[in-house]
């Protein structure tokens, strides 16, 4: 019996699988056995053409390919490199022993070539983690190299691996793959006037809060959206792999290059609760998870439908997502920073008599309850966007730019990072109260504009965040009372509420 190595994936977390073959008496069959799924039952044909096209035949005998452990659902078509060597090591063309030190993944072609996968990223660092070597499609050996100091077979077919282990040919170690290129986004100098706008996206991009733009068509919602991940730091080493990881996994890492800039995601509304926050049948991850320590852009936000937006509440607050099946339960990270965009009514000109429809204010009513109050809670900041007047927008002088907004970032995350240390919240987004130190007027202001304005405890926490994200920006070591006003008064600017 011939045993080669592979990866089940939970979440981003690479299960081991060992590949069993036996090669036995009997008639002539070649059976897949230890809950495999479609793709890995098809693997059979694809692993027999393969072998046909080196000149090579299963032998009339029995072949029985175990899956262990046996309980475990198999999924993808990345078995098919480890039963193909597993049948080869059965039938002594290849050194058992040699195969038995190695993990594999990638996807056969009827000619033997070898197909890129998802989550080779996360299968050679848990092969790393294991001590084993790794074997992958040429495609990927770049990607596969960000493991670390673990042999690598990155081959382009089956036939280069033999020769490679019989002596014939030697597979160079491939290299890593590099850095992914930071997105050409638009510049913040680009927006004309909408201070109040400009200043939440400051504070938010500082703190990592979540805002709500809500403001009539054409206004700028979009446009402020799109300009946020030009002001956020880079990701650092550890949030970069973590992020590659979901990347890989979801089969969306761009040639193996590392992640280094937070992503920025922007689903349709059309998208499904599945779509947002995983599943399908597979349990793949969603839009959450692609938007790990990035942007997770929702536009028309009432449009969206209800279930879907329900169900960012829980990933909103801790940070992760569950995808419950009957036969598994799979975690993806899911720390993302929310930033939202809506019409204040369906007409969308509510507040403005020579535009607005006759259903007023019933119109702007019905499409603001479509959002729930406890979604709306974990939102820090609100902002009204106001359409700015064409002569302003064509002779106003150009805005500050996002470089120089960004460097002020750098320098408020920088002492956030300072202050919570390499184990504590990444912003002030995850900070919990204790954390928050806060002058003791400030204190006092902040409590009884809480019980004025009946905050819940999830309110005012997130308004003492945002005000501890405004003294970062000011360069304040405490909270100050006007540091909480200005939080309270972007927390509070909802229009119908």
């Amino acid at each position: 019996m011939a045993r080669v190595r592979s990866f089940a994936f939970s979440g981003i977390e690479a299960v081991p699988v060992e590949v069993q073959v036996q090669i036995g008496a009997g008639l002539p069959a070649f059976l897949v056995v230890g809950l495999p799924d479609k793709a890995v039952g098809e693997s059979r044909e694809r692993v027999r053409a393969a072998l046909s096209a080196m000149g090579l035949a299963l032998p009339p005998k029995r072949v029985l390919i175990n899956l262990a452990p046996a309980d475990l659902l198999k999924e993808g078509s990345h078995f098919d490199l480890p039963i193909a060597l597993g049948v080869l090591a059965a039938m002594d063309v290849l050194p058992r022993e040699e195969i038995a030190g190695f993990a594999a993944l990638g996807e056969l072609s009827l000619d033997g070539s070898l197909n890129p996968v998802a989550g080779v990223l996360p299968a050679a660092i848990g092969a790393a983690q294991r001590e084993l070597c790794l074997i992958c499609p040429a495609s990927q050996g770049g990607e596969a190299a960000w493991a670390g100091s673990i042999e690598i077979l990155a081959a382009p077919d089956l036939l280069s691996l033999i020769n490679h282990f019989r002596g014939s040919q030697v597979l160079e170690p491939p290299r890593p793959a590099g850095l992914a290129e930071a997105p050409g986004g638009a510049d913040l100098s680009e927006v004309r006037g909408m201070e109040t706008a400009r200043r939440a996206l400051e504070i938010a991009a500082a703190g990592g809060h979540n805002i709500l733009l809500i403001g009539p068509p054409g206004a700028g919602k979009s446009m402020l959206a799109t300009r946020l991940p030009g002001l956020l730091p880079d990701l650092t080493p550890q949030a970069a792999l973590e992020v590659s990881m979901i990347h890989s996994v979801a089969g969306q890492l761009d040639g193996g290059r590392l992640v280094m800039r937070p992503p920025f995601r922007e689903p349709h509304h059309s998208a499904s609760q599945a779509a947002l926050t995983g599943g399908g049948g597979r349990a793949r991850p969603g839009e959450v998870s692609l938007a790990h320590r990035g942007v997770l852009f929702l536009d028309e936000l009432p449009e969206f439908p209800r279930p879907a937006l329900e169900a960012l509440r829980q990933p909103m607050e801790s940070g992760r997502t569950t995808v419950s099946r009957a036969t598994a339960h799979i975690t993806y990270p899911a720390r993302f920073q929310l930033v939202a965009a809506m019409n204040p009514c369906r007409c969308g000109h509510l507040g403005d008599a020579a535009r607005e429809c006759g259903r007023t204010p019933r119109c702007g009513e019905d499409s603001q309850n479509r959002i729930s109050g406890p979604l709306l809670d974990r939102i820090d900041l609100a902002v009204a966007v106001q359409p700015v007047a064409p002569t302003e927008l064509s002779r106003a002088p150009p805005g500050e730019t996002s470089r120089s907004v960004a460097t002020r970032v750098a320098c408020a995350r920088a002492v956030q990072g300072a202050r919570y240390g390499a184990g504590g919240p990444a912003s002030n987004a995850e900070a919990d109260l204790p954390l928050l130190e806060i002058a003791p007027d400030a204190r006092l202001f902040a409590e009884q504009a809480a019980e004025k304005l009946r905050l819940s405890a999830r309110g005012f926490t997130r308004t003492l965040r945002v005000a501890r994200s405004i003294a970062d920006l000011a360069g304040v070591g405490v909270i100050r009372r006007q540091d909480v006003a200005e939080a309270l008064a972007f927390r509070h600017r909802m229009p119908g509420r």
